[in-house]
């Protein structure tokens, strides 16, 4: 399949009969398709999936077509956000401790590679803390430095431990058995529904 035809299929997957006037649809997707504007219908495809929750299937068709186009942060995205579809995704403003008080001292990278765990208030049998694995990916800045603060999202590693998360929770981000940061929780949304039976 090349580029075109990822680029043509992703778009017939946009949900154009719930778009506002002010949304982008499907057939502004065409338009630029037409005009072989590629790179601009990758980024309104993107943009899409800011609103109503979109499959996996079109985040990975996405990511392959940004591939093709040579656009790895566009890719890295595009998997991100397939992740989020399968396993959910919870937004947070997160703020590291200060190098001086904490065990990092470099900044963390800001797109998907980190996964840290996190003490989200599940217990273990004995009673004691049990922390909970999840990706992280920091919006709108390359990193995060010690000491800094940023809007993350979070997928779950083990979604099922996540289900009990909801906007106004606070949790807390380990790296090693000291806390790294807490996050106020801002949004928390289950794995996206499968189609099929």
């Amino acid at each position: 399949m090349d580029i075109i035809e990822l680029l043509e299929s992703a778009a017939l997957l946009v949900p154009e009969e719930t778009a506002t006037a002010n949304d982008v649809t499907a057939r502004d997707v065409w338009d630029c398709l037409a005009h072989d504007d590629w790179q601009t219908a990758l980024n309104l495809m993107e943009e899409c999936g800011d609103g109503q929750p979109l499959p996996a299937t079109l985040w990975e068709q996405l990511a392959a077509a940004a591939e093709q186009l040579c656009l790895w942060r566009s890719a890295a995205w595009c998997r991100w956000r397939a992740a989020e579809a399968r396993n959910g995704m919870v937004r947070a403003e997160l703020t590291l401790r200060p190098a001086a008080e904490a065990r990092r001292s470099t900044p963390i990278a800001g797109h998907g590679v980190l996964r840290p765990m996190w003490d989200i208030g599940n217990l273990s049998p004995t009673g004691g803390v049990s922390v909970s694995i999840a990706g992280l990916w920091i919006e709108d800045v390359p990193i995060l430095e010690p000491g800094g603060r940023a809007t993350v999202r979070l997928v779950p590693l083990s979604p099922s431990h996540w289900r009990h998360v909801e906007a106004g929770q606070r949790i807390t981000m380990h790296e090693d058995r000291t806390v790294a940061g807490t996050a106020l929780v801002l949004e928390a949304r289950p794995p996206a529904r499968r189609a099929g039976p």
